[in-house]
């Protein structure tokens, strides 16, 4: 949902390039990055139109989230906007050029759009939004499918959906409560307000807060140090964590009593184990 707001942060300056960093264009208005061994930045690359989730973008996420996903080598992804937002959210000018439109045309089209952008959902590997500026509904809910999620100081983030008369979307309704609980998220979604700093951070909406010009310094440092870790390790933590983490006890037990056991048999356990006896950093494969 593309929703103007009235913040006026100046544009981060750019990311220095360095001789081991690739760059892949998916499209107009998404960057493709590696900036350091097994860590990946996608970037939202609308700034004119605060990163609003555009045909051509929407196209571009498909595409970048497919490649990631067959990329074995990537272990951590952060996603991030380009210039002063994070992301407006849907473009307001692809909602309303279907004024006549019936309830099952638009169903049809809504549903691929929400689908398109939770792809990010399907990645095995730990997922950071590094949110620069405003995360407006749509946008906000992008931030929300991502494992984890650091704000710059200022930056501020929404779900006022019925502001615009629409009902939430983008499987909101699921995200929010299971980052912030069900009481703040009916506050958030019945008043509309938007939310920044300490508030964000005290609810739970984001794991850190950073000054805007150290956030995607931050958030890529954790997703270098994420990358470091065992592989097999991290994919299998964050599938137990996915949807909320189990639902009970037992059910968390049953899942532990298996899926350590895998982690006991691979290479990489001897090889933390060694890197622990000889006070040295461990170097995991994978394997």
């Amino acid at each position: 949902m593309h929703q103007p707001d009235d913040a006026t942060q100046p544009d981060a300056p750019a990311a220095p390039a360095s001789a081991s960093q690739t760059q892949a264009r998916r499209g107009p208005h998404l960057r493709l990055e590696r900036p350091s061994d097994g860590v990946a930045l996608l970037t939202l690359d609308n700034p004119d139109r605060r990163n609003a989730m555009s045909d051509q973008m929407t196209e571009a996420w498909v595409g970048a989230i497919d490649e990631l996903a067959a990329d074995r080598s990537v272990r951590a992804v952060v996603v991030t906007g380009e210039g002063s937002a994070f992301s407006s959210g849907g473009d307001l000018g692809w909602l309303a050029s279907e004024p006549d439109a019936g309830v099952d045309r638009l169903r049809d089209r809504m549903l691929p759009f929400y689908r398109s952008w939770l792809t990010i959902r399907r990645l095995e590997v730990p997922t950071i939004a590094a949110i620069n500026g405003p995360a407006i509904g749509a946008g906000l809910c992008l931030a929300l499918a991502c494992d984890l999620r650091y704000a710059a100081a200022g930056a501020k983030m929404g779900v006022p959906f019925t502001s615009l008369g629409l009902h939430p979307g983008m499987a909101g309704t699921l995200l929010l409560p299971e980052v912030v609980g069900l009481a703040a998220a009916r506050d958030l979604f019945l008043t509309g307000r938007l939310v920044q700093g300490d508030e964000a951070l005290r609810l739970g909406l984001v794991s850190r807060i950073t000054e805007r010009e150290q956030l995607l310094e931050t958030a890529l440092a954790s997703a270098a140090s994420i990358a470091a870790a065992a592989p097999i390790a991290t994919r299998l933590t964050k599938l137990a964590l996915a949807t909320g983490g189990h639902t009970d006890q037992e059910t968390a037990l049953q899942w532990e009593a298996l899926a350590q056991p895998v982690t006991m048999a691979t290479a990489d356990l001897q090889e933390g184990i060694r890197a622990v006896q000889e006070k040295r950093a461990p170097h995991f494969l994978g394997r």
